[in-house]
Formats: structure tokens, C-alpha cells, sequence
């Protein structure tokens, strides 16, 4: 099922790596061009968007 694009604050896990923003499973119709965020493969790494300022937090 496509996830809407509103939430604001995303945890992620090394499977969702490259990580992509909007991600594949939220819907596209109302998104931002797909984009690929840089984020290492460390827990507790951070980005954020630079279109939508969704915020990712790497934390397994």
C-alpha cells in the first residue's frame, strides 16, 4: 500500500539503502522529482531532504 507524503520524520533501516526521497513505497502523484540522499551505513546518521525537509534517520 502507497504511504502518503506527509510525514516529516523517517527512521530507516541499512535495507532502505540508497535511500531515495520520496521513497518507493509513498505515493508519487503529489511528489518532489525523485532525489538520492547520501547517508553512510552507520546507526544514528541524519539527512534531510533539500525539496520536502523530510528528515531520515538511519537507526539499524
Amino acid at each position: 500500500m502507497l504511504q502518503e507524503n506527509t510525514q516529516k520524520s523517517i527512521e530507516i533501516s541499512a535495507s532502505d539503502l540508497p535511500l531515495q526521497c520520496p521513497m518507493p513505497d509513498m505515493s508519487k502523484w503529489n511528489a518532489h522529482p525523485r532525489v538520492f540522499l547520501k547517508i553512510e551505513k552507520e546507526p544514528n546518521q541524519e539527512i534531510t531532504c533539500p525539496y520536502c525537509s523530510t528528515h531520515y534517520k538511519l537507526v539499524k
